[in-house]
């Protein structure tokens, strides 16, 4: 299994979330969380794309390569690239770039977003949401498999023997589909024998296995080999050395920064009873001591029928870079050699 982190570039907010901080101190901060997961042993950082005030992230492969220069054997991806709000064609070359950067360490996990503000920041209408994915999903994947593309959709114009360059160092450049809990999301990813990475920030985790059996029986009736068909994993997470410390960290930065979003979705203010269900044996989050986070991690892993990597996503809970960096620490240190034992 492979194990790795998921960042959204985020600045440390007050309570009014307001950023502390300079964005270069945030981004040389970042940059380098990620040298150290490559020094520890991790085997995937990834970096997701929002345009919003709290989060760095709006050039996803800008800050990865950057990255790659710093770095040896940790996999570098996106976590999610917004494909329904991009052109498919300049995601491909950015990436493809990134991977001769990065001499053949570049991802993709594609989705459509948890956020909504790309759509009128590109001029896009929000009603077209899935017909934009699809058509977007479809046009970059024969861009993987094709140098020279004729291509014609609804969404962005029509390609007629045009050759796309540069092409990546590894034959086939990883594209992982993202996903919620769409039923319709996981058929399409079995359908087109693409990795998956569910993204599983609530509830209990174990729910989701009638979703990933979907997943797996879509593949099979498409033809792929189960073992083409991967898993992972994405769910909040921090490692301290003791439970109580970790929950102690962690808990007053995450119940501010989901309250703080909760109003935006409607959702009720984030109660120390919902944090600890959430936390609890059966809960989605991963927040805890590398006993108990590994233990966890195992656990969701025989629930959905085996993962083949989890990423953790810790820097939505106003942890300090040192608090960031201890934690990606431990999860190379003890997280991993536990699972591997």
């Amino acid at each position: 299994m492979e194990i790795g982190i998921d960042s959204f570039a985020a600045f440390v907010t007050d309570a009014q979330g307001n950023p502390e901080g300079t964005a270069q101190d945030a981004m040389r901060e970042l940059l380098e969380r990620i040298k150290l997961a490559d020094e520890k042993g991790l085997d995937v950082f990834a970096i997701g794309e929002h345009h919003r005030k709290e989060f760095l992230d709006s050039a996803t492969s800008v800050i990865l390569a950057a990255a790659a220069g710093m770095t040896k054997r940790i996999r570098l991806s996106s976590a999610v690239t917004v494909l329904s709000a991009a052109d498919p064609v300049r995601v491909f070359q950015q990436f493809a770039t990134l991977d001769l950067v990065s001499q053949g360490r570049a991802e993709l996990v594609v989705g459509r977003g948890s956020f909504t503000e790309a759509f009128p920041l590109f001029g896009l209408n929000l009603q077209d949401y899935d017909k934009l994915f699809a058509e977007k999903l479809g046009l970059l994947l024969q861009i993987r498999e094709q140098e020279v593309v004729t291509w014609s959709g609804k969404f962005r114009p029509a390609l007629q023997s045009q050759p796309i360059y540069p092409r990546p160092v590894q034959e086939k450049l990883p594209i992982w589909l993202g996903v919620g809990g769409t039923p319709g999301s996981f058929a399409r990813a079995g359908s087109l024998g693409l990795p998956l990475m569910v993204a599983v920030i609530g509830g209990e985790t174990h729910r989701f296995r009638p979703l990933v059996d979907l997943y797996r029986e879509a593949g099979d009736k498409a033809g792929f080999a189960q073992d083409e068909l991967k898993v992972g994993l994405h769910s909040l997470g921090y490692v301290a050395q003791t439970h109580e410390s970790a929950v102690e960290n962690y808990y007053p930065g995450y119940a501010q920064t989901f309250t703080r979003i909760g109003k935006e979705r409607g959702w009720p203010p984030v109660t120390r009873g919902h944090f600890e269900a959430q936390n609890s044996k059966w809960g989605a989050y991963l927040v805890g001591d590398s006993d108990e986070v590994a233990e966890k991690i195992l656990r969701h892993s025989e629930s959905l029928g085996g993962i083949d990597r989890f990423t953790f996503q810790m820097d939505n809970a106003g942890l300090s870079h040192q608090q960031l960096s201890e934690s990606i620490a431990l999860i190379g240190e003890e997280v991993i050699p536990k699972l591997k034992k």
